[in-house]
């Protein structure tokens, strides 16, 4: 499917975003070390003078120092890191083309050229023009302005003052500086354009998104809300309660966690779980990235409309769980009177989220049945990629074949019982702020178990090893279900930008955790009765195009500078030869 490569494509350019260092300390000690580095190459590859470095180094170190806390003046949003990480990347351009030098030198016999050292900082001041337009928001005129100011700075405290002007009216050094400044400027202005006409300024997208990760989501929001468009979106909920009062209810939006942390809806499972008194499993429904709330404002107005939910079915009866598994295809069904609540998974096999046309499908199968509404889960509990046709064909057949038993099953009586880990020592980098939650409903005399975790997906097998603990303990768990969540408890490094739940902790402590919010679940059980709540919202949601518009402005982004980045390493790979 041509959406589910969109944002493919997308997720996996997030690994470009690794290549920045984590911390602007690594970056300040690694441009001061490189600046140290300069000094000593320059001194004893090119001039053989080492009297100097006393002063040299500390001289240069001290004149970058500075330049990093002015260039902060010139930024958009005045970020001290980003200077501190664009000096980090252009101070080791200049000392590689220096060693580049003397590397070339040696292998050619001839001596080493100062020019190297005018050009390298340059092309220092070529590599700012690129970065400060594409990440820093500032424009072309002005990075033309500011471009050679930190290596400018630099070299005359670096050159000895009497080689100043031979160095800096070196023609060779001149042109091929000049040829990269041009370079740089023609690549910017490219592949800010290379999302029309579907996005304005590539740029504009780029610097929102890093912002983002700085927890600056405004200009992000504010892009994503203007390619919005308004859609009517359901939430259905099954409501169980007691005579005591008790209440607990598991929801099925049909709108889709994200589009990334903190950005829009990325954290909605949990906002829904504390908007219904954290007792709730909010599910994923058979919903993908098109159904992302683009901004904080609609995820406000969602949550409230949420509190006009209709009631559509009610009744006190349920029948035992049916299992269907088909191949890798795991389905299983519920009957609340008429009302059948499905949970589909492949784990541990795992997929990416389930499509629409099953969706439609295994709905217009269950209205053929005369059910009154279904209930689809996505359990969304291993890792995996697009389901395959095999796969889904399997899933289908076990869905249609679960609700084909459910028409045959005895209903009873309802009991329920309902504990999360709020009030737990349970904290993970893998879950989100909604934790973990497990409703045991009794039917039949029979107790069975659902697990849910605040979380995106699953590792592979992790399910297995928990049900397998419950088992051994002759409880019946029946799914372990996570939200998709798209929060993230601390700063991720790895190409999804997210820990799945089991990646960070382990299944045995997961299982121990589960086991003891199952006995808190059994000891609140209760006579219940459900409630089939159904909610229609108008929201803004992010739809398809966008992802296409983004997915070709990255692509068309990294052709261009394939394209320049060939042609500058052939120019530079010349002067090595002069």
């Amino acid at each position: 499917m041509e959406y589910v490569d969109n944002v493919s494509n997308i997720h996996n350019r997030f690994s470009l975003t690794l290549i920045n260092p984590s911390s602007h300390y690594f970056s300040l000690t690694g441009s001061l070390i490189t600046a140290a580095v300069i000094v000593l190459v320059t001194y004893l590859g090119y001039i053989g003078d080492a009297a100097e470095l006393t002063y040299r180094i500390p001289a240069v170190v001290a004149v970058l120092v500075a330049t990093q806390l002015l260039d902060t003046r010139f930024t958009k949003k005045k970020e001290y890191s980003k200077s501190l990480h664009s000096s980090l990347f252009g101070i080791m351009l200049w000392v590689a083309t220096i060693l580049a030098g003397l590397l070339a030198g040696f292998v050619l016999g001839g001596e080493p050229s100062l020019f190297l050292v005018t050009f390298g900082m340059l092309l220092f001041a070529s590599f700012r023009i690129g970065i400060y337009t594409t990440t820093l928001g500032i424009s072309l005129k002005r990075a033309w302005a500011i471009c050679l100011v930190q290596p400018l700075a630099m070299f005359l405290v670096l050159a000895p003052q009497d080689m100043w002007i031979p160095l800096l009216t070196d023609p060779l050094a001149l042109g091929y500086g000049a040829a990269f400044l041009i370079i740089a400027s023609v690549w910017s202005v490219l592949t800010d354009r290379a999302g029309r006409p579907g996005l304005e300024s590539t740029h504009r997208t780029i610097q929102a998104y890093l912002a983002s990760q700085g927890n600056d989501h405004s200009d992000a929001e504010e892009i994503m809300e203007e390619r919005s468009s308004e859609a009517s979106v359901s939430t259905s909920q099954i409501k169980l309660s007691s005579s005591s009062g008790k209440e607990f209810r598991m929801v099925l939006p049909d709108i889709h966690p994200g589009p990334y942390h903190p950005v829009g809806g990325s954290n909605i499972p949990y906002l829904i779980y504390k908007n219904l008194s954290s007792s709730a499993m909010v599910m994923h429904s058979i919903s993908d990235h098109s159904l992302n709330l683009p901004s904080r404002n609609e995820v406000e107005n969602y949550l409230k409309n949420l509190e006009n939910s209709e009631v559509k079915e009610e009744g006190v009866r349920c029948t035992e769980p049916v299992t269907v598994q088909i191949n890798k295809a795991s389905v299983i069904g519920l009957l609340f009177e008429n009302s059948p609540l499905l949970f589909l998974s492949l784990s541990p096999h795992g997929m990416e989220d389930i499509p629409s046309y099953m969706k439609t499908e295994i709905e217009q199968y269950a209205k053929n049945r005369n059910y009154s509404r279904i209930m689809i889960i996505d359990c969304h509990n291993a890792m995996g990629q697009e389901i395959s046709r095999e796969d889904g064909e399997d899933m289908l057949k076990a869905a249609k074949s679960c609700l084909d038993t459910l028409i045959t099953r005895e209903n009873f009586a309802i009991e329920f019982g309902y504990a999360n880990s709020d009030n737990m020592d349970v904290w993970a980098e893998d879950l989100g702020m909604a934790g973990l939650g497990i409703v045991c409903l009794g039917i039949n005399g029979k107790k069975y178990f659902v697990g849910w975790a605040d979380a995106n997906n699953m590792e592979n097998g992790t399910r297995e090893e928990i049900m397998k603990d419950f088992a051994g303990r002759g409880l019946a768990l029946l799914e372990i279900c996570t939200s998709d969540t798209h929060y993230a408890q601390v700063k991720v490094r790895n190409k999804n930008g997210y820990y799945h739940l089991g990646l960070v902790t382990d299944a045995a402590k997961l299982s121990s955790w589960l086991l003891e919010i199952a006995r808190n679940a059994q000891e609140k059980m209760a006579a219940a009765k459900f409630e089939i709540l159904e909610n229609k919202t108008q929201v803004k949601v992010m739809g398809q195009g966008i992802y296409e518009d983004y997915s070709r402005a990255l692509d068309n982004s990294l052709k261009i500078s394939k394209g320049f980045l060939i042609g500058g390493l052939l120019l530079f790979i010349t002067s090595l030869f002069v």
